[in-house]
């Protein structure tokens, strides 16, 4: 005699990337905050275990201070004591933002590499990685923003601003420069490799840093030179900076300034967005 046993129906197969996009598309407001922070803090641990990655912050701020105060000083303001209330603001300026590059650079290698293609393995919110890298990136331009400063009070600047005004000026730049780090992110997401990046990033940089008033006042520059430099949004960024250390004073150029960042994320931002969300 036999018994017949009526077959199970075999469970569906679930593809589990499919699952893990699925769940990482629903993550609501909260916990994608949360998400990014916790990717922020990825991006740190790798600094601690890589502090190599943190050259361009320690190193680069001290040599330029140096190397710029001894070659520009006398030339322009005489001294190098008189130049260094001119100088500071500039430099601090040009530092902070060249590290900016940093961002698109190691999110186009992160990518290259595969790692984003694990984040999608996780039920995270799919703009945290993103997120985290931009944050952890603000740690870094307040590095590059304090060592200039140490290196600019070791050299005899003394800020008539106090310190409410060099708090000031360092917030401004570490803030305009997270906005211009956007742009980075953005060709860091669609360009082909880091190199290409880098290469792109001081294609952009080198013009809007040196043809400014950040080493050199904008009066000494030929007629049509000054008419760029003048509207310059670093420009506008270095004079801003200027001010609040040496009178503690906001300025026209300071809303400009913020004024500009404003327009930089609102329209870099959704294109970095949209063109990483494509690829992740």
């Amino acid at each position: 005699m036999s018994t017949l046993t009526a077959a199970r129906p075999a469970a569906p197969r679930t593809d589990p990337w499919a699952l893990a996009r699925s769940t990482s598309n629903h993550v609501d407001l909260v916990a994608s905050v949360r998400h990014s922070f916790t990717m922020a803090w990825r991006g740190l641990l790798k600094i601690r275990r890589t502090p190599e990655q943190l050259f361009d912050v320690t190193i680069q701020p001290i040599i330029f201070t140096l190397m710029f105060t001894y070659i520009f000083g006398g030339a322009i303001a005489g001294d190098v004591q008189s130049y260094l209330p001119f100088f500071i603001p500039g430099i601090l300026v040009q530092t902070v933002i060249t590290t900016s590059v940093v961002t698109g650079v190691q999110l186009r290698e992160d990518m290259d590499k595969g790692v984003f293609d694990r984040f999608r393995s996780l039920p995270i919110a799919r703009i945290a990685p993103l997120a985290g890298a931009l944050l952890a990136d603000t740690v870094r331009y307040a590095i590059a923003t304090t060592l200039t400063f140490a290196m600019g009070l070791v050299m005899g600047w003394r800020p008539d601003g106090g310190f409410v005004g060099v708090l000031c000026a360092g917030l401004l730049v570490v803030a305009a420069s997270w906005a211009i780090s956007w742009i980075f992110a953005f060709f860091g997401v669609i360009a082909r490799s880091a190199s290409s990046v880098q290469g792109i990033s001081m294609i952009v940089l080198f013009p809007m840093t040196f043809a400014s008033n950040a080493f050199v006042p904008a009066d000494t520059l030929p007629g049509w030179l000054k008419a760029f430099v003048d509207v310059n949004p670093v420009s506008h960024l270095v004079t801003a900076a200027r001010e609040l250390t040496m009178s503690g004073s906001w300025t026209l150029d300071a809303l400009w300034a913020a004024l500009g960042a404003a327009v930089v994320v609102a329209v870099f931002a959704p294109l970095t967005v949209r063109a990483y969300m494509r690829r992740a």
